[in-house]
């Protein structure tokens, strides 16, 4: 990696850190140079803005989340766990709610929209292996792979951004996407009681 690139890495690393200690809004640019120890032209030289900072910490985000889908297709867990792994592998970690949260704000939402563009590219690829996988061992059963994909994605990401997870909403979900990929009914009601779960606790 060349030094510039990795300067770049390194001022990416104490902003995503910043904001998920401090929030996005409770961060400044001065705080993240003072931090950092560089002159304030070289920051700028690599982030024009604080939110061109959030959109490259959020793509970072968005690698290491596409990383973790991948591990997931490789490991030994059963086809139907590896569907739901995938999906909740782009999501927020722990502690990282609050840029999650600054990304949804409504002064960002054409930021929130590329990106969700973003992670619905990254993830199709990844997730059309595992039904691909799950066609193979005959418990999908289904045509136009990527399109059905990319749909269920698309659902999931409207559905469930704003954190409003509801038994009833999960079920429905669970419910379209057994029917999209073409599994018996009951295939995916694991995840009910993962997820309805959560919402309660």
């Amino acid at each position: 990696m060349k030094k510039g690139e990795r300067r770049k890495q390194e001022l990416l690393q104490i902003a995503y850190r910043m904001f998920v200690e401090k929030g996005y809004d409770n961060t400044s640019v001065d705080e993240i140079i003072s931090e950092a120890g560089i002159a304030k032209g070289t920051y700028y030289y690599y982030f024009p803005s604080k939110e061109v900072t959030l959109e490259a910490v959020i793509d970072m985000m968005i690698d290491e989340e596409a990383g973790r889908a991948k591990a997931v297709v490789g490991s030994p867990m059963p086809v139907p766990q590896k569907v739901a792994a995938v999906i909740y592998s782009f999501r927020p970690v722990q502690g990282e709610e609050s840029i999650a949260n600054a990304v949804e704000a409504e002064e960002n939402i054409v930021l929130h929209e590329k990106l969700n563009k973003r992670i619905i590219a990254e993830a199709t690829p990844i997730l059309a292996e595992v039904v691909r996988e799950g066609i193979e061992q005959g418990i999908f059963d289904c045509g136009q792979i990527e399109e059905r994909v990319r749909m269920v994605l698309i659902l999931s990401a409207q559905a469930f951004d704003d954190g409003n997870v509801t038994e009833d909403s999960v079920t429905a979900f669970m419910d379209i996407v057994e029917k999209t990929f073409g599994a018996q009914p009951g295939t995916m009601g694991f995840v009910r009681g993962l997820i309805a779960g959560g919402a309660k606790s």
